[in-house]
């Protein structure tokens, strides 16, 4: 068998081959041959070990002698064609036979090699069985893409919702597809071979005459030409369509046609093109000019009319040395009410509200819906600043009766910001600002109310906004920290718990502590990320302390209800426990009452999920919102956090504790966990060891620790805290 002794390159970095010999020396000199070539290698010494390799593996080609004792070469070789054809096998044999050679690449063999072999023989044979799989492999690759590229076309063409056409030279139709038949209700042997003059409406004739004699191509040739065509049933009237007229250059299909009897150049031999339906858009035209200045749900100005207009009435004002008022007003609980019973609902509840706001406006005012459940009023003649106060009275009176909807009683009120031209500004960009900065001062301070703009409000609208900035830079460089405070056993102060506290190191302002930070992120949804941080350092600090061999404590840790209305808040709990190997019963979820009332059942579902997999659930700040007992009944709850405002209540006179009392009875009658949070008297202390109350925390015993800080009191036998009581 005569070859070529110049090597091929390799077709792909480090190919992998399988080599199989039951002659360990020669087994492994194959594989020093190879891999001083670059090539992965296995090896087999056997058969039957070699068709369990090629199960499990990705070979390139195998190197294959034929004499095995469990099992032969040809057994292999069969396999490899039938499970594995994409491998090239070369047998390396002893055997010299023609017979031998011709049995072996009948069953599929790419080349067959005598033994003894010579490398740079076998390593040719090798290379060049690997550039034939790979030029395979490619063609293989290419039939593939040119099969689904035809399939792909064929689809396209076929199932377009455009109608797809082509006309000869005289303008007769001779392809169309299966829209024509859907949308004008022809069949199609009624249209091939007629005149495209059979369809186009009498009164669009000359532009199609234009269109379809056509001869120019590419970026000359004639787009978006609007016809008219007849239906077949006279009923479905007439439809409009947008053609893009498309003649083509030369091609086998034969649209151009060259011949030598015929003068120099190309016969010209018909059009095709793309015909798209636009009967919907003429119809919806007007809605859609109405759309661009138009709120749909409340049929009131949208932005871009309410700019226009008080751009108009600030150009009159300025002639006439006039006033103007521009209010933004934001509805305060909607979110809550949408979130609760449903957008359709809030929906509802917009109307109604424009109804309303309607009510308190002159003939020349604008009410525009911004977006939301945010509202602009334009108030263009105003003569005192009372008179734009008792327009926004007016308002709040009018929302703050009850709106019944579908049976549903529901309570808005609104907040809202006062701009006045030329005192805030004297431009229609500053104007809306200063409202929209109001307006955000009003809901900062309490919401339901109004305020007219002064500079005050700019400057903590302008710290505010850059609080929110640092914020988010905090978050993505890391610039939290977990501090834990100890909750303490109220009879000998030893520590049975701690509370994970969030603390901010703000590069220029220090340390920034959560009252200042946490209603902002609560606001602008940063406490989903902030709320999963500060569970995942916890779990890191507790892992630590249980790797050192800490006594474990369990760790109570925050959460929001945004978090709790995130649908993976459950499995992210679970997965960050198992990430950590933190198990569950160290950590407990501390929620509030208000967190619990919203999607309750969604909220049941999660916790009875995580109280099941042992997480413990705590009630913080019990007795300052709106659980019932029914909700404690239904809530797997396992603590109750007494809010500190009540233990500030416990004073000499016992009467003033009744709310603390009613609390541990309550916990005691349900068998719930109790911890008291405040506790700086010694009066409060002895009050609520005599009630039952044995777990307490507060700044007399110890303020919140670093996690360097708690580490080392935990890592004392016995660590233990002296009540500074007065």
């Amino acid at each position: 068998m005569t070859r070529d002794n110049t090597r091929p390159a390799l077709t792909n970095k480090n190919p992998y081959v399988l080599v199989v010999d039951d002659q360990p020396d020669l087994l492994d000199s194959l594989r020093m041959l190879l891999h001083s070539e670059g090539y992965r290698v296995d090896t087999a010494t056997g058969g039957a070990i070699a068709l369990t390799q090629l199960a499990v593996n990705d070979y390139d080609a195998v190197l294959l002698d034929l004499q095995m004792p469990d099992l032969s070469g040809h057994e292999v070789i069969k396999y490899v064609a039938r499970s594995k054809p994409h491998i090239q096998t070369i047998v390396v044999s002893g055997e010299t036979s023609f017979e031998s050679v011709r049995t072996c690449m009948q069953e599929g063999a790419y080349d067959y090699v005598r033994k003894p072999y010579i490398p740079d023989e076998i390593l040719t044979t090798l290379a060049n069985a690997l550039k034939a799989r790979a030029l395979r492999l490619q063609h293989a690759t290419m039939e593939k893409a040119l099969r689904e590229s035809e399939q792909l076309h064929r689809y396209i063409v076929n199932n377009s919702p455009d109608l797809v056409y082509m006309l000869d030279d005289r303008g007769r139709f001779t392809f169309v597809n299966d829209t024509l038949i859907r949308l004008l209700q022809y069949d199609r042997q009624d249209l091939i071979g007629k005149h495209y003059s059979v369809l186009v409406h009498e009164e669009d004739m000359e532009a199609a005459r234009f269109v379809f004699n056509e001869r120019r191509t590419g970026d000359r040739s004639s787009r978006h030409v609007e016809l008219r065509l007849r239906c077949r049933n006279p009923r479905h009237g007439v439809r409009h369509f947008d053609n893009h007229v498309l003649p083509i250059e030369l091609h086998s299909t034969g649209v151009y046609q060259s011949d030598a009897s015929l003068e120099p150049g190309r016969k010209f031999s018909g059009t095709h093109g793309v015909a798209k339906d636009i009967t919907l858009r003429k119809k919806t035209e007007k809605l859609i000019n109405y759309q661009a200045y138009h709120d749909l749900l409340t049929n009131l100005p949208n932005r871009a009319l309410f700019n226009d207009r008080l751009h108009q009435a600030l150009a009159h004002v300025r002639r006439n040395n006039g006033s103007l008022a521009v209010m933004f007003l934001d509805l305060d609980r909607f979110k809550t009410i949408n979130d609760s019973l449903g957008h359709a609902m809030g929906d509802q509840l917009l109307q109604s509200v424009t109804s309303r706001l309607k009510r308190c406006l002159r003939e020349e005012d604008t009410l525009s819906r911004f977006g939301g459940d945010e509202f602009t009023l334009l108030l263009p003649n105003i003569q005192h600043r009372d008179d734009a106060s008792a327009i926004a009275t007016k308002v709040m009176d009018q929302l703050s009766k009850p709106f019944v909807i579908s049976g549903h009683e529901m309570h808005v009120s609104a907040s809202i910001g006062i701009a006045l031209y030329p005192e805030a500004g004297d431009s229609m960009e500053v104007l809306c600002k200063k409202a929209d900065i109001a307006m955000y001062y009003v809901k900062a301070n309490g919401k339901s109310g109004f305020k007219f703009f002064n500079e005050e409000m700019n400057n903590e609208f302008t710290s505010r906004v850059t609080l929110e900035r640092d914020l988010r830079k905090a978050l993505e460089e890391n610039q939290f920290h977990v501090f834990f405070q100890p909750k303490v056993d109220s009879a000998n102060g030893s520590v049975v718990g701690l509370e994970c506290l969030i603390r901010w190191q703000h590069p220029t302002r220090g340390l920034v502590l959560p009252g200042e930070f946490i209603p902002l992120a609560e606001e602008t949804n940063l406490i989903v990320p902030l709320g999963a941080w500060a569970f995942e350092a916890t779990c890191a600090e507790i892992a630590r302390w249980n790797s050192q061999g800490i006594t474990p404590v369990v760790v109570s840790v925050n959460v929001s209800a945004r978090q709790l209305e995130q649908a993976d808040f459950a499995n992210f709990v679970l997965n960050t426990l198992d990430k950590y190997q933190v198990p569950a019963k160290q950590v407990e979820l501390e929620i509030t009452e208000n967190a619990i009332i919203n999607n309750r059942k969604g909220v049941i579902n999660k916790l009875t999920r995580l109280s099941r997999k042992g997480v413990r659930i705590a009630i913080d700040d019990f007795g300052t919102g709106y659980c019932s007992l029914a909700y404690l009944q239904q809530f797997p709850i396992h603590t109750l956090k007494i809010d500190r405002s009540f233990i500030n209540d416990i004073r000499d006179d016992k009467s003033d504790a009744c709310i603390v009392n009613a609390i541990i009875s309550l916990a005691q009658g349900l068998k719930l966990h109790l911890v008291a949070e405040g506790v700086e008297t010694r009066h409060q202390l002895d009050y609520l060891k005599r009630l039952g109350c044995t777990e307490v925390q507060g700044h007399s015993f110890s303020a919140a620790l670093s996690a360097e800080h708690t580490l080392d009191m935990l890592s004392d036998i016995t660590p233990r805290f002296e009540a500074h009581l007065h």
